[in-house]
């Protein structure tokens, strides 16, 4: 997989590839994307003093001030820490486990709630592993981890109901968004360039396959509609980030969960130095084999034009030196082996 990335004409500023028709290069090898952002007036910061404000209006009036969704991974670790230690707020941690989080992800989320004293809700299910063995053994180009979002924001909203939290806090960083409103499109922009083809076959697999199955006939079919449903709930919920607000880049808060709350980078996982599920592997193999490029491409690039990270270490980060022994350990849950993808 590193060579097919390597061969591909990519863009000298950032780290997207040329697909064409919605992804190209100019003669100097820059890619429209980035052309378009410079060619744009620079965004206001969104303003700390702003995030505080919305806290402010539900703090202590509610059983939970908000529910932080943990991944285990070092932005939503990083999240949980600052909703309590630096905004003095009372939150629910909540994880899931699809039956592909790690157990170092586990204990990484273990830790933290111990440390900081949090009550702490751990939800494991099988719901999903139907959905992603259907994606695979149907050869669907839908990327994995897209559907897999949308059932986790539900799960989400269902859970800020349930315990009575008015704010849903994500680990989500500016890479996976330019601008967000206070109520979120919750993380990525579908009808972006980068991302409306991906968006397009995950919406189409889900229209074919969730009414054939009837655990998932009431599976949202998008971001939007769940959204829209979760305006529908007796119980309000916001989705809010504050990674969007701080000047905190990775290197700052990587250092400071990593004292304060026994934070540890994980064995494995795509791109390196993330805290990403397994299953995430097979998605960003399927992601490179159809489209060129993963979901992280886009975030990264984003950041690049932010300068929060280099090009350079962008690169090497999304190398992808996972083996087919490690794909055919994480696809044996579902039944499916690598050939499954290479057909």
């Amino acid at each position: 997989m590193d060579s097919a990335i390597q061969e591909q004409s990519i863009c000298q500023k950032c780290v997207m590839p040329e697909v064409k028709p919605r992804i190209w290069l100019n003669e100097e090898r820059i890619c429209n994307l980035c052309v378009d952002h410079a060619n744009k007036p620079p965004l206001q910061p969104l303003l700390e003093s702003d995030f505080i404000k919305t806290l402010d209006k539900h703090r202590g009036k509610h059983r939970y001030d908000c529910l932080v969704m943990c991944s285990g991974g070092k932005d939503s670790t990083a999240a949980l820490y600052f909703m309590k230690k630096r905004y003095n707020l009372n939150p629910l941690a909540f994880m899931f486990d699809h039956g592909f989080e790690t157990e170092e992800a586990i204990n990484n989320v273990k830790r933290a709630v111990a440390k900081l004293g949090v009550d702490f809700v751990f939800y494991k299910t099988e719901h999903m592993k139907e959905m992603f063995k259907n994606i695979v053994k149907s050869k669907s180009k839908a990327i994995i981890c897209h559907p897999c979002s949308i059932w986790y924001m539900d799960l989400a909203f269902d859970m800020a109901e349930k315990h009575d939290a008015p704010i849903i806090i994500a680990g989500w960083t500016k890479g996976q968004s330019e601008k967000q409103e206070v109520m979120s499109k919750c993380g990525c922009n579908v009808h972006a360039a980068e991302y409306a083809d991906m968006a397009k076959e995950t919406n189409r697999f889900l229209e074919e396959h969730t009414e054939k199955t009837g655990k998932y006939r009431d599976f949202p079919r998008t971001m939007e509609e769940l959204l829209a449903k979760s305006k529908k709930k007796k119980h309000k919920a916001i989705v809010l980030s504050p990674h969007w607000f701080l000047p905190y880049g990775p290197e700052e808060y990587v250092k400071i969960i990593k004292e304060e709350v026994g934070w540890e980078y994980t064995k494995n996982s795509y791109p390196s130095k993330t805290t990403n599920c397994n299953m995430n592997f097979v998605s960003a193999y399927n992601a490179m084999k159809f489209f060129g490029y993963t979901h992280y491409h886009v975030e990264m690039s984003k950041l690049i034009r932010e300068g929060v990270i280099t090009r350079e270490q962008a690169l090497e980060d999304l190398k992808m030196q996972f083996s087919d022994e490690l794909l055919n350990d994480v696809l044996s849950k579902i039944d499916c082996t690598v050939d499954d993808l290479r057909k």
